[in-house]
């Protein structure tokens, strides 16, 4: 019989690397757990990509960064993304079990302004897992039984790039000129890079994780882990985030125009 504690609680994986990675449940841009217990004052990523709500976080961005509209927008969609994707792809690295980051079911708000927004997942968020996952066993409504490997790298590219960041590209893009390049970039090295701040807590092999993801999301031209100082991985952008252009600028860790 599957554990019940790993029934009741299909993201239990996902916190877990989640605490290992940064040391306590109180991440900043993230809720509590991952979860959001009260919905109240929150709002469905669906109102980024319908435009409602995306003058609210380019405003918040201009008035965080300083810089013009399209490297603001451009370092929003890098924190956005970054912050997106690293419960899945944490969530596929420890443990092949996915949440499906529909939009409808990514929860945000912009009330704790220490950081630029926090987002959560709904409750009843779905999770894809492979047969020989114990919830696969546990017949709960919000989990997606797949066949194998590749379906569940199909599940997680479908829910993550193709129904939610490629849509919020497209919304930016009509708010500002950013090349979709530039921000798919930032998609590709923050994958790289939470995977490879939480290899501690992560089985396998972090550098064919991270080939693995970006190839399934066909954004392995974007990056190249290079070796850091010490011989570790280090990932070297192909593309900028733009931080450069800031009044006070900054040049990152393996920026290309370094």
């Amino acid at each position: 019989m599957p554990r019940r504690d790993t029934i009741a609680t299909p993201l239990a994986p996902v916190t877990a690397a989640l605490r290992a990675m940064f040391g306590t449940d109180d991440v900043p841009g993230l809720a509590r757990g991952l979860l959001v217990e009260d919905e109240f004052g929150w709002a469905p990523a669906t109102t980024l990509i319908d435009g409602s709500r995306l003058p609210e976080l380019l405003r918040g961005a201009a008035t965080r960064w300083g810089g013009t509209p399209h490297a603001c927008a451009a370092l929003a969609w890098k924190s956005y993304s970054y912050w997106t994707a690293l419960p899945v792809v944490l969530g596929w690295a420890s443990a092949r079990r996915v949440p499906l980051v529909d939009p409808a079911d990514v929860l945000i708000h912009f009330e704790d302004h220490r950081q630029l927004f926090t987002l959560g997942l709904r409750r009843g968020t779905t999770v894809a897992v492979l047969p020989s996952d114990p919830l696969a066993l546990a017949s709960l409504p919000e989990v997606r039984v797949v066949a194998d490997e590749a379906e569940l790298l199909a599940a997680l590219r479908a829910a993550l790039l193709d129904a939610h960041l490629a849509p919020l590209i497209t919304a930016i893009q009509s708010e500002v000129r950013v090349g979709t390049r530039t921000l798919l970039g930032s998609v590709a090295s923050g994958i790289a890079h939470g995977i490879l701040r939480a290899a501690d807590g992560l089985p396998g092999s972090t550098v064919q994780s991270i080939d693995t993801l970006l190839g399934a999301l066909d954004l392995a031209d974007l990056i190249e882990l290079v070796p850091g100082p010490t011989g570790e991985p280090s990932v070297q952008r192909r593309t900028c985030c733009l931080a450069f252009t800031l009044p006070r600028p900054k040049v990152c860790q393996g920026c290309c125009v370094r």
